[in-house]
């Protein structure tokens, strides 16, 4: 079994609106088509007779020690496909050693989800119109025992997800983003025949700025998550990031970026192993996690499969699709000679990084 069994599992299951949201891309979804197929032209160097003896998938990662690089992406609303959302997703977290990252917008409370976790937890933060509302969110995770922050900042606002708009999605009522109850949303102004990006929704947008007030408030690890070029990964390190993800949301806000294995070797070569660069997007086969690694990523990130997973086998189907990517990656390490991750580089691949 792979990844695209779940997929294809998930989508005969859920609701066509549901499917639409998980699923739907901005605008014509290329750089979402494009982020899959972008890892799938890469193409690898084979090794034979390597001494693979005591070979593992270990590493260290801002303070902790994991044994293998992959972490369950923020992914909000778990519970439109288990009726335990995120508390069914941490479980299969703890049973695979997996760090998972908690959404902003997970369908539970923060603490909930940390109480029911077996191994460490990053919170992933959307910063909030108020300082204080997001330092309440801050506040909360560390006291929940999360070990750091992953703050999005590719999406201030939402992407045009035209699948999402035509399925006529909405959040069922009882299905909200708990952990922002009482939070106040930005300001809008209105205005005839124009949308809110310009009416208020920039106007509360975060800055390079608050990111620097948010280092200055939490001793916590903070992470970058929507890193896509030189220029950002360089102010990124400058005002004392601790690591960051190369991302392009899935390609569910700005269509038309390039895909995240495009964009990883640019990002890393700027970071020069100055902080954690981490990668996610389109990761479906461990042979892409190889990939990611060989190209300048500690670590990646799993967003789409793990609901796909939840939704056809609850808390067993994300362990065990885990399980799969890890296997996957493990065969790969032994098929091009790479004893430890620290063995995988740009001689993992083949020189042209092409497709047949």
């Amino acid at each position: 079994m792979a990844l695209c069994d779940y997929a294809r599992h998930a989508s005969a299951r859920l609701p066509d609106p549901v499917r639409a949201y998980i699923e739907g891309a901005g605008a014509d979804g290329l750089t979402a088509s494009a982020n899959p197929a972008a890892w799938q032209a890469i193409r690898l160097q084979g090794r034979v007779l390597a001494d693979l003896r005591g070979a593992d998938t270990g590493l260290h990662l801002l303070g902790l020690d994991l044994p293998h690089p992959l972490l369950l992406a923020p992914v909000a609303f778990h519970r439109l496909v288990h009726e335990q959302g995120e508390a069914a997703t941490v479980l299969a977290a703890g049973a695979t050693d997996s760090l998972m990252v908690v959404s902003t917008q997970a369908s539970l409370p923060l603490e909930q989800i940390a109480a029911a976790a077996h191994g460490p937890l990053w919170f992933q933060l959307y910063m909030q119109p108020r300082r204080e509302d997001t330092l309440r969110l801050v506040r909360r995770a560390e006291a929940a025992g999360y070990r750091a922050l992953v703050v999005t900042v590719d999406a201030p606002v939402n992407g045009l997800r035209n699948m999402e708009q035509r399925a006529g999605f909405r959040l069922p009522d009882d299905i909200r983003a708990v952990n922002l109850d009482g939070m106040a949303p930005p300001e809008i102004r209105e205005e005839p025949g124009r949308c809110a990006v310009f009416l208020g929704l920039m106007d509360a947008a975060p800055r390079w700025e608050d990111i620097a007030w948010l280092k200055s408030q939490t001793a916590l690890p903070v992470v970058l998550k929507g890193i896509t070029g030189a220029a950002d990964a360089e102010r990124a390190v400058g005002i004392g990031a601790d690591g960051v993800i190369v991302s392009n949301h899935g390609g569910r806000a700005l269509d038309g970026l390039p895909p995240t294995a495009e964009i990883l070797p640019v990002v890393a070569g700027a970071i020069a192993g100055r902080v954690p660069v981490l990668c996610d997007g389109g990761i479906r086969r461990g042979t892409d996690v190889l990939k990611a690694l060989a190209l300048g990523a500690s670590a990646v990130l799993v967003g789409r499969p793990q609901l796909h997973a939840l939704a056809v086998g609850g808390p067993q189907g994300v362990a065990h699709m885990l399980t799969i990517l890890r296997a996957e990656l493990e065969v790969a390490m032994a098929l091009t000679g790479c004893r430890r991750l620290r063995d995988i580089d740009t001689g993992a691949l083949w020189p042209e990084r092409r497709a047949w």
